[in-house]
């Protein structure tokens, strides 16, 4: 059972200097996530590097997780694949391994159409006792789930919630005059995301959360409890570092923030390089800035 509610941070994966996963590392980010009261984390997301992890590799970070968490939030694995077989082999997979939920892309690299991305989402959610928030992110994955597909997935029971990445606010509203609570709502896009939970958006996928946990928590919990003024004083010092996760080079510039704040290393994996130059000079003025003027919670 998940409630869908609150800050659910997009992992980074850890990778020590020789390409191997660095477990010691993403312990220490997870129970800073934890600390700072997200309410459940994902992994293998954009932000995981999906494309290049090995499944074994997905399913060693659950099993780590999930022993780490203790229970205290769920664990949700992403999946992204290219065929319905793997993705419920996935799925399944993800079970066993103690996850307690999914996101779910929409196929990948063909772009599949209204019945196909439907039959899809249905297939998996059929094979699987597992929920499912679906991740909606035409920008960057060519296929909007739109809001007749979600009226033909209402009724899979285990598809509950979307991680809203449209980039198109009014999507939290038409959502909820559909469908009213039948699907919960959680914010994609960290530049949008105080913006989305004014209008009724449950919880936030975040990015940036990775570097500055307690600072994301704090934007959702104001927020919610209608403290907008005091919410809006951190957002407003926060945009600036929120902007790095819309970039195609989101990874390397959120890993680079985790590393400034001792939470993490700039270390990617390949075809991903880590940033050098003028490109790293200017990431690192705007995380630097960010981290010197920090308002105090």
């Amino acid at each position: 059972m998940i409630a869908w509610n609150g800050v659910y941070p997009a992992l980074t994966t850890k990778f020590t200097a020789d390409d191997k996963l660095d477990f010691a590392l993403f312990e220490k980010n997870l129970k800073a996530q934890v600390q700072a009261g997200v309410e459940g984390v994902i992994l293998g997301g954009t932000l995981g590097e999906a494309s290049v992890l090995s499944n074994e590799e997905k399913f060693a970070l659950v099993k780590f997780a999930v022993e780490k968490v203790e229970g205290k939030v769920p664990v949700v694995m992403n999946i992204a694949e290219g065929s319905t077989r793997e993705a419920v082999k996935l799925a399944a997979e993800a079970e066993k391994h103690g996850a307690t939920g999914l996101m779910m892309l929409p196929p990948m690299r063909y772009k599949s159409d209204h019945r196909e991305t439907v039959a899809y989402y249905k297939a998996v959610a059929e094979s699987t006792r597992l929920p499912i928030m679906v991740y909606n992110n035409p920008v960057d994955y060519k296929v909007e789930v739109t809001i007749d597909m979600f009226a033909e997935l209402a009724e899979v029971k285990n598809i509950q919630a979307v991680k809203e990445s449209t980039r198109d606010v009014s999507n939290v509203t038409r959502m909820i005059n559909r469908f009213g609570d039948r699907f919960k709502i959680l914010c994609g896009v960290d530049t949008l995301a105080m913006e989305e939970l004014v209008l009724g958006a449950h919880g936030w996928v975040a990015g940036l959360v990775c570097a500055f946990p307690k600072e994301t928590v704090a934007v959702y919990q104001l927020t919610k409890a209608g403290k907008i003024e005091e919410a809006l004083k951190i957002y407003r010092w926060f945009l600036p570092l929120l902007e790095l996760d819309i970039h195609p080079k989101l990874v390397q510039y959120i890993k680079l923030a985790e590393q400034e704040v001792g939470l993490g290393s700039e270390q990617v994996r390949a075809p991903r390089l880590t940033l050098v130059g003028e490109e790293r000079e200017r990431v690192l003025k705007i995380i630097r800035e960010g981290i010197k003027s920090r308002p105090k919670l």
